[in-house]
């Protein structure tokens, strides 16, 4: 091995205050406090919190930090910090180096400008952020990262990590209420695993400098397809370019610090597109190991020159980039109870499990839906690239011919073996893996896994991951609930499972997603086709699930609509930021080529006309013509556009604003698009004063 090879072991996790470095720093006793914190969900005291905070900060300063920080997830879907350095003053100009408990467990940000979606007032500042036990703090940049969760005066979440960690105790209770049915005395907890893999691009960074779309919007406005894209198929998991690969052992290195589980690397479909994937590891460490991930992968494209892009558009005509969420439940011991298992009271209780997120996706598929709704991912779902928005499930030949025997009540023919009677209590052997993977579905079942592939590639993974969770719980309550008095349990298990099937198989499908009959087969089967955001986010504040996750004590009816308010507006400004960019582009830089370029070619007619009495000059005066046509329209269009955009009604709630944003101003874009993208192949390519697609995806 190399030299980076042989130091791996060593480099991973070596910024990460994790168990095995706490148990250097902190005194046994608090160790055991600081476990049954974990384990049983005892508060920490707060001598317990000193010698915690104590530990951390020796360790801390010993590897150079000279400030700590809350790091919170505030509903803007990014991540939040305010540094804090240790020093504190010890008289007589000199200072000491000090972090107490109560500064590690609880902080108060300025916290006005973050989104509340009306749960407290722009003039009330006050927020907290309060330590999360379960999440190992880390040091970035010199700075000690303390996890912390986010919550306003009047108790309630401002961020995405509070609910999540209410979502991962609700599917617990109620698996672990499903495992002693099946005689598991030992298991304590379950816990939602999940492995997101995460898209991107990557560019030139003085190119992108070069594009006031890409520094705006993240994301091209506009732009000629170029006349080789990704048809070839030559890009994805082809060689990786040596600029490509410095860039992805540098984030590699960046990740292993950190402790992030970062496994795979290759070039995706597009050009210049890439993907990363980690190993598997708890619902909450995921959700915060992504948000780090997106927030390197940034920092360390700057250090090569490039920049990562995580828009899930950035390039028109080429495929975009997801983020697809691989998820399962597991139990403290490791068992996967999403594998099948081998004998027939393994497969009972994998079956009880598997027809649980059925029934749950079916009865809150719009629900689901509105998770992964947001302006950037309107341009991905549904092209023949991502799934539809229409949900479904996939899951293969073998569990599918399952299914319908329970249903039917009929033999089950083993593609392997005999003949199986599905009975009261006989199930066959399931192996997993029998058939291929069906990429075009947007939840598909990969052998021990469901993976939602409708993410987009910018957003944080603890929305979609909170739904999963708790439509989990809602349905192993329900199963708990049905089959702890059942007389006969065997009997009962069986026609619980083979009612809850008959009931929600609408929500299964293993045919191609893209074609146009699938759209009209779930039409026919009552499946929602939510479209676009603007259709998707009413959804989200449907009373069914205002009520499933209330219930369950995820997220309570304010903050619900809180969100709602914030998912509606920030749609419309994005669009309305993408709106107003490209005008400012139309008026300051593409008209101005445009008539440039059309004066030098009349000046050029004139001149040869001179020289040349009898030429046609038939290419300048068509090319004059032609882009003269083209300003005229794009000036139409333009303006067309900006009278939409400065006469939306001021009187408009967040809800008629979002529809206004994708009625009025998406279509008028789109026009204007056009007319620029038809204008960019006729411009010479000195006079175009923007990188082309060309220039874009294939310089890296």
């Amino acid at each position: 091995m190399n030299e980076t090879a042989n130091r791996i072991p060593a480099l991973f996790g070596s910024c990460v205050f994790n168990e095995e470095t706490m148990q250097q720093y902190i005194q046994p006793a608090a160790m055991d406090a600081w476990r049954s914190c974990l384990q049983e969900g005892k508060a920490l005291t707060l001598a317990v919190a000193n010698d915690i905070a104590d530990g951390m900060k020796a360790w801390a300063l010993e590897h150079g930090a000279t400030h700590f920080t809350h790091w919170f997830q505030p509903m803007t879907g990014f991540t939040a910090e305010k540094h804090d350095s240790f020093i504190s003053p010890a008289g007589h100009g000199t200072i000491v180096m000090e972090f107490s408990g109560k500064e590690l467990v609880r902080g108060e940000p300025d916290a006005s400008s973050f989104p509340s979606g009306g749960l407290r007032a722009t003039f009330e500042a006050r927020g907290y952020t309060a330590w999360d036990p379960t999440a190992y703090a880390f040091i970035k940049d010199g700075t000690l990262y303390i996890p912390t969760v986010f919550f306003s005066y009047s108790g309630e979440a401002l961020d995405k990590k509070t609910p999540l960690l209410r979502s991962i105790d609700a599917v617990s209770r109620q698996a672990v209420r499903i495992l002693r049915l099946f005689g598991d005395t030992k298991t304590r907890k379950v816990v939602a695993n999940v492995g997101p893999e995460q898209e991107y691009f990557l560019i030139d960074k003085e190119l992108y400098l070069k594009r006031e779309d890409l520094r705006m919007c993240g994301r091209t406005l506009f732009g000629a397809k170029p006349p080789k894209g990704q048809e070839l198929d030559d890009h994805y998991y082809g060689s990786i370019r040596p600029r490509v690969t410095a860039y992805m052992q540098d984030l590699d290195e960046e990740l292993w610090k950190l402790g992030i589980y970062s496994k795979t690397k290759h070039n995706e479909v597009a050009p210049s597109q890439h993907e990363m994937a980690p190993v598997y590891c708890d619902c909450n460490t995921a959700c915060d190991h992504n948000q780090l991930t997106m927030d390197i992968m940034k920092k360390v494209a700057d250090r090569h020159g490039l920049v990562c892009l995580l828009h899930e558009k950035p390039f028109a005509g080429v495929n975009g980039s997801g983020k697809h969420d691989n998820w399962s439940l597991a139990t403290d011991s490791g068992e996967n109870l999403f594998a099948p298992g081998k004998t027939p009271s393994q497969n009972a209780q994998f079956l009880l499990f598997l027809t649980a997120f059925i029934e749950g996706v079916d009865e809150y598929q719009e629900l689901l839906r509105s998770t992964v709704a947001f302006a950037g991912n309107d341009h991905r779902l549904g092209a023949q690239e991502a799934p539809p928005a229409v949900i479904s499930i996939y899951l293969g030949d073998e569990l599918s011919d399952v299914i319908d025997s329970i249903v039917g009540e009929t033999d089950y023919t083993d593609r392997k073996k005999g003949a199986l009677r599905i009975g009261v209590d006989v199930l066959p052997s399931i192996p997993q893996d029998t058939t291929d993977r069906n990429r075009t579905s947007p939840l598909a079942f990969t052998g021990n896994k469901f993976e939602f592939r409708m993410l987009g590639s910018s957003q944080s993974i603890s929305g979609p991951n909170i739904v999963l969770n708790t439509i989990m719980a809602e349905e192993l309550q329900k199963y708990a609930d049905a089959l702890e008095g059942a007389e006969d349990f065997e009997a009962a298990l069986h026609a619980l499972i083979r009612d809850a099937l008959r009931a929600h198989r609408r929500i299964l499908f293993n045919g191609n997603g893209y074609e146009g009959s699938w759209l009209e087969e779930a039409k026919r089967r009552g499946l929602a086709n939510l479209a676009s955001t603007a259709d998707a986010l009413p959804a989200f504040i449907l009373e069914k699930n205002i009520d499933l996750l209330s219930r369950h004590g995820v997220f309570s009816r304010s903050e619900m609509l809180a969100r709602h308010e914030i998912h509606m507006e920030n749609y419309s400004k994005v669009i309305k930021i993408e709106a107003s960019t490209l005008i400012d582009i139309v008026q300051h830089t593409l008209l101005n080529a445009a008539t440039a370029y059309t004066r030098d070619l009349c000046t050029a007619i004139l001149q040869k006309k001179a020289a040349l009495p009898g030429d046609a000059c038939r290419v300048e005066s068509a090319l004059a013509a032609s882009v003269s046509r083209l300003g005229e329209d794009l000036l139409d269009r333009c303006a067309a556009l900006k009278t939409a955009l400065d006469t939306m009604p001021k009187t408009l709630d967040a809800e008629g604003e979002m529809h206004y944003c994708h009625d009025q101003l998406v279509p008028a874009m789109g026009k204007v698009r056009e007319t620029i993208d038809h204008m960019e192949t006729l411009v010479a390519s000195s006079y175009w004063p923007v990188p082309t697609y060309c220039d874009l995806l294939f310089s890296v």
